[in-house]
């Protein structure tokens, strides 16, 4: 008797569902990502308490100069209160490292080598690493970037507080909820060349947070114009309010072009994930 054995190619749907259930049977990526939103939260409404109190204390005082009021509003940007740098730079490497997760930890336990065997075309496995990677992490920056935006400025409330429908809030609102994915993709990309845990996570710091600080004098355009080009200076760019937008520096980066950095580098970090896929072995 002759056993003869059908094999179906593997759909995506399915694809999905196994790195669904890959992404989430790292106890890892529960963890960072629920206490990352945490913490990131706590910076920001702490930022934000800490100001209203000073602005109470402010406001109780009298006027230094008689005839002139105090004007709390010109203080401190409540904006930015909701986009402190240190929370959002955690969210950042956080993120990446969970898109790093679903890259290194796969090589590290020898399970890619099961995946690709199961699914020989590995540009389609990247594919559902990608989509699945980047929705649960657009889900999780939407969350953490809504809800930063919405304590910090309630807290605000009474010192001229923003709400959703004021100039800049939404685009950095968008800005906040794009950050977490696109940095996830980040860290795939270089998961896929490290391959090592410590390796990623260095590199993805180094390459995030280490390398922009060196690229942001003005005395060369070259290097202003590279600063420019990083992920964190778009980031700031987008989440900066349009009142303060006037004094950007000599050559200042755009809403369009921050909007472009941010594209440019998850396609660049898509496309690096799946050339490294394709042409390494396991």
């Amino acid at each position: 008797m002759t056993l003869v054995v059908h094999t179906e190619p593997v759909r995506l749907r399915q694809l999905f569902a196994a790195e669904w259930i890959k992404l989430w049977s790292l106890r890892s990526t529960a963890w960072v990502l629920g206490l990352g939103a945490l913490t990131v939260l706590g910076i920001n409404v702490n930022a934000a308490v800490s100001n209203a109190d000073r602005l109470a204390q402010q406001s109780a005082q009298p006027p230094e100069r008689p005839g002139f009021a105090a004007r709390p509003e010109m203080v401190f940007d409540p904006l930015h209160t909701a986009f402190v740098d240190p929370a959002w730079q955690l969210l950042m490497v956080l993120a990446a490292v969970v898109g790093g997760a679903a890259v290194f930890g796969e090589y590290a336990s020898g399970l890619i080598r099961t995946t690709f065997a199961a699914v020989p075309d590995r540009r389609a496995v990247v594919a559902a690493k990608v989509l699945v990677v980047s929705a649960v992490l657009l889900v999780f920056g939407s969350v953490v970037s809504g809800a930063s935006f919405g304590l910090t400025q309630w807290v605000l409330r009474d010192h001229g507080g923003l709400s959703p429908g004021d100039p800049g809030a939404l685009r950095a609102m968008t800005a906040g909820a794009l950050l977490a994915p696109l940095c996830a993709l980040v860290g795939m990309a270089v998961g896929a060349v490290v391959r090592h845990a410590a390796g990623s996570v260095g590199a993805v710091v180094a390459l995030l947070l280490l390398l922009p600080a060196l690229f942001q004098g003005e005395r060369h355009r070259w290097v202003k114009e590279i600063g420019n080009a990083m992920p964190l200076s778009a980031w700031r760019r987008l989440v900066l309010n349009p009142d303060r937008a006037h004094d950007l520096g000599k050559y200042p980066l755009t809403v369009t072009e921050a909007w472009v950095v941010y594209g440019a580098w998850a396609a660049a970090a898509v496309a690096l994930a799946a050339w490294v896929a394709g042409r390494r072995d396991v």
